[in-house]
């Protein structure tokens, strides 16, 4: 029974979801250790968990109003957790450890984008969930808070 049961699962596997799944994690991660190696790792910490509370608390927010609604219908769509953590990778990567080669950040930010799309095709999200999941991440992702450096600064900016 286990084995047609697991059968069963692989068969509606996605691999373009999955994908999506996959860089939610692993955008932040490389971002992650790129901003240890360096010397960066507490504002890189300190922006990572105000992007997630962020998300959480806009969820929370809109939970079941008509903006929060997922395609299936469920609620707490708005915005794509996995778009903005993948975009918060993403722009820091891009911005932060890859500002010498263009191309490598682009791939970055398209990596990104591909995981909006697979939340888009998998049917968790409209568009403007991935949308607002982009712009939350972006944000976060290419800020500077200053933290664990000589001052305190903010800044932001686009650069791949």
């Amino acid at each position: 029974m286990a084995g047609a049961l697991g059968a069963g699962a692989a068969a509606q596997a996605d691999p373009f979801a999955d994908f999506g799944t996959a860089m939610k994690y692993a955008l932040p991660l490389a971002a992650a250790v790129c901003a240890v190696d360096q010397g960066r790792g507490e504002d890189f910490a300190v922006r990572g968990a105000v992007q997630v509370a962020v998300v959480l608390g806009m969820k929370q927010l809109f939970g079941d109003r008509p903006i929060g609604q997922r395609p299936s219908g469920e609620g707490r769509g708005f915005p794509s957790g996995h778009t903005a953590s993948a975009f918060f990778g993403a722009a820091d990567l891009a911005r932060k450890c890859l500002a010498e080669d263009p191309a490598a950040g682009a791939a970055m930010y398209g990596a990104a984008g591909l995981t909006g799309l697979s939340r888009l095709h998998a049917g968790e999200h409209d568009p403007a969930q991935v949308w607002a999941g982009a712009l939350v991440g972006f944000s976060l992702g290419a800020a500077d808070f200053g933290i664990g450096t000589d001052g305190a600064s903010f800044s932001i900016g686009l650069k791949f």
